[in-house]
């Protein structure tokens, strides 16, 4: 499942409706500078990234800088975008739009990447289900019998009937009236709607944000109702930014899913994939299925996170990415929903084999069913010095002791990836009003299990449309974040191992000033190492300088 918008960001109460916390925006009251994660904290005055200090240093020490390339597993992204087609990969092997597999890797015309959710009559996932609701309904008819006898379990059906039972709680357990629930938010997304297209044609333009609201004066009273019902969502979801396509979009999507899991109580959800796909999903060998449409369905999460690890720097246009000599690999398999464990292990594999440097997964959920098949993934890229980037979740929950798939532990072992990190979302006070904390307050954190933070609250980055750009936020942002910087080391230090690359980013993270705010509460404070490995939030210079003490250091004898 994405992150940005889509996963625990919490709810707004708004009389008895509860509404997605978009919470990707703040007022012109405390308005970051665009590009906030990128600046320094001495110069600047934010808890970025101090890039610019890390390219100073470069110059300065006259390093040489390698082309990298950086897979994202993601939604998609738009290959026409102003500020990326030109820093998108492009297969030399494959002779564009010819019909032939010139490469002979099994993916035909696979020219910026691949796409693991799409049919080969060129129709593609969007939608997909719940993990939960896929894995309950499987396994319904095997374990949901009187008199079971688990004496004769094997260790898989073990598992399996584990994962089942607590699939079960979450489908069909207690809680508020979704039905209910469902009513009230159908009747608000309905007058959402209703008004925004009354607004759109008193304000004479389809598109316009919530600070261009605010100061639009409505010429009647069927106008003035209906900037009054935007405008308090806006205003209210901290949003101000954020455009009413975005907003309905956003807001539409969400009641689409909350629909889907009160559904589910009731029906078994739809094959989604396996009516598009049509591969044989529990048969590993299976796997030269798809198409090449990486800007299928909906590309902006995708687009965004591509935006923040590479968009072309110092052109004039939107943004900088990080890194400055990169090539970005799209490997789409992430529907809106949550992604099939056989297809995030094909696309870490296509990455691995098309010469992928880091990996890029902003993406997760709560059960794996498959995850042998990750695991087995994970390991062929740490074999092949790959380093692999995940987020850790939007769920203000304790990952040490709260499942988040895929994970770096392998299954039945102790055993940990050495080629993983693991990503929390930081901020700046002025990025979250409310929260005003170097923590984002929707993050997932862990002691052990979360290496490091990274800016992900208010990211400025790409969207989709040739040339749009835009704020969103969550983990999934933070993650990029670490991508980027990790492919900015190798650009000048190609020969790094993936651990070493590892240890580079950790150890040169930064403590920030004094406690933070613990995630999910409202003012417990935490030294930022109670909640991650490192105890600091990333930063680009400070990592550099360590790349550089490393590959300089004396040969051993």
């Amino acid at each position: 499942m994405k992150f940005s918008l889509k996963r625990g960001l919490g709810v707004l109460l708004l009389g008895a409706c509860p509404l997605i916390m978009f919470a990707q925006g703040t007022s012109a009251k405390t308005e970051l500078p665009k590009g906030w994660h990128l600046l320094d904290k001495d110069q600047d005055g934010v808890y970025g990234i101090s890039l610019n200090k890390a390219y100073d240093f470069a110059h300065a020490k006259k390093l040489k800088s390698k082309t990298i390339l950086v897979a994202v597993i993601d939604s998609g992204v738009d290959t026409l975008h102003e500020d990326l087609k030109d820093i998108l990969w492009v297969n030399p092997k494959e002779i564009p739009g010819n019909g032939i597999d010139d490469d002979h890797n099994g993916y035909v015309d696979d020219i910026h990447g691949w796409n693991f959710i799409g049919g080969k009559d060129g129709r593609n996932v969007k939608d997909d289900a719940q993990e939960e609701a896929r894995v309950y309904y499987h396994f319904k008819k095997q374990f949901d019998v009187s008199n079971l006898d688990s004496s004769k379990f094997t260790q898989d059906d073990k598992d399996n009937y584990n994962m089942w039972v607590t699939a079960r709680k979450t489908i069909m357990g207690g809680g508020a009236d979704n039905a209910v629930d469902l009513v009230i938010l159908h009747r608000y997304i309905t007058a959402c709607m209703k008004s925004d297209s009354i607004l759109q044609k008193a304000m004479g333009k389809p598109e316009y944000t919530g600070n261009d609201l605010d100061s639009f004066q409505a010429p009647n009273s069927e106008s003035k109702s209906a900037k009054s019902v935007v405008l308090t969502m806006f205003r209210m979801n901290k949003i101000m930014d954020m455009t009413n396509k975005a907003f309905i979009s956003e807001f539409s999507e969400y009641v689409d899913e909350e629909e889907k899991k009160a559904s589910v109580k009731e029906n078994a959800p739809k094959n989604y994939r396996g009516e598009i796909v049509k591969d044989n999903e529990e048969d590993f060998s299976d796997r030269y299925y798809g198409n090449n449409d990486v800007m299928a369905g909906d590309p902006m999460h995708g687009t965004h996170v591509t935006g923040i690890i590479a968009a072309e720097r110092n052109n004039g246009k939107g943004m900088d990415g990080i890194a400055d000599n990169v090539r970005v690999m799209m490997i789409r398999a992430v529907p809106n929903g949550d992604e099939h464990d056989k297809d995030i292990a094909l696309a870490i594999r296509y990455a691995v084999d098309n010469g992928a440097r880091v990996i890029n997964m902003s993406f997760g959920k709560n059960l794996s069913p498959e995850k042998k098949w990750v695991d087995s993934a994970v390991r062929y890229a740490a074999s092949k010095n790959v380093l692999l980037v995940h987020a850790a979740g939007n769920d203000n929950a304790d990952v040490d002791t709260t499942d988040n798939f895929p994970s770096p532990v392998f299954l039945h072992t102790t055993d940990t990836a050495s080629n993983w990190i693991t990503v929390g979302a930081s901020s700046d006070p002025l990025a979250e009003p409310g929260f005003k904390s170097y923590t984002a307050s929707f993050s997932n954190y862990g002691k052990d299990d979360v290496d490091v933070f990274a800016p992900g609250t208010r990211i400025y980055s790409t969207l989709p449309g040739g040339k749009n750009y835009g704020n969103l936020q969550g983990t999934s942002m933070a993650c990029p974040v670490v991508t980027g910087v990790a492919a900015l080391l190798l650009e000048y230090y190609p020969n790094l191992t993936a651990p070493q690359l590892k240890y580079c980013i950790v150890h040169s993270a930064v403590a920030p000033p004094g406690k933070v705010k613990k995630p999910g509460t409202e003012d417990e404070l935490v030294n930022l190492s109670d909640i991650s490995r490192s105890g600091g939030i990333i930063n680009a210079y400070e990592a550099l300088k360590l790349a550089y003490t490393l590959s300089n250091e004396p040969k051993k004898k």
